[in-house]
């Protein structure tokens, strides 16, 4: 069976938070469903404010999730985008592992992850997966 887009959601939000508790870190969920992040992540005594993107495949070892929430009403399409007040990372997860993004470092309607260098060998302005991965994210906050 194909997923929904909310079940996709919902996937990748569970498959995010496996990933923390495995870590053994606590993680928090907002009551109702009215918050902007999904979730709460607490590492070394503070908090951080996580919105789960479920990304797809959008061309050989690059993946892309959407920056921006599209709320579609019975009279208007609200799109929302977020900003450093409302969360502080994306997390996302891909083939068995998650990856945490910097809000600020995810401006646009989208963001790429690549896990293959682009054909053109450009490395200015590239996101290699790698460097997102939950771990070394966690290890990058310690400082």
């Amino acid at each position: 069976t194909m997923l929904n887009s909310k079940q996709k959601g919902n996937l990748t939000e569970l498959q995010c938070l496996t990933a923390c508790i495995e870590l053994g870190l606590t993680v928090s969920i907002p009551y109702g469903d009215c918050a902007k992040y999904d979730f709460i992540l607490e590492y070394e005594n503070k908090l951080y404010k996580i919105q789960c993107k479920t990304s797809s495949l959008k061309d050989t070892g690059v993946y892309k999730f959407a920056t921006r929430s599209t709320q579609v009403g019975t009279t208007s399409t609200n799109v929302r985008t977020y900003t450093k007040q409302d969360i502080d990372f994306f997390a996302t997860y891909i083939n068995g592992k998650c990856y945490l993004v910097p809000v600020e470092q995810a401006s646009g309607k989208q963001k790429t992850l690549r896990f293959i260098p682009p054909k053109n060998g450009q490395r200015e302005g590239i996101t290699f997966a790698q460097d997102y991965e939950l771990q070394s994210q966690l290890e990058k906050l310690k400082e």
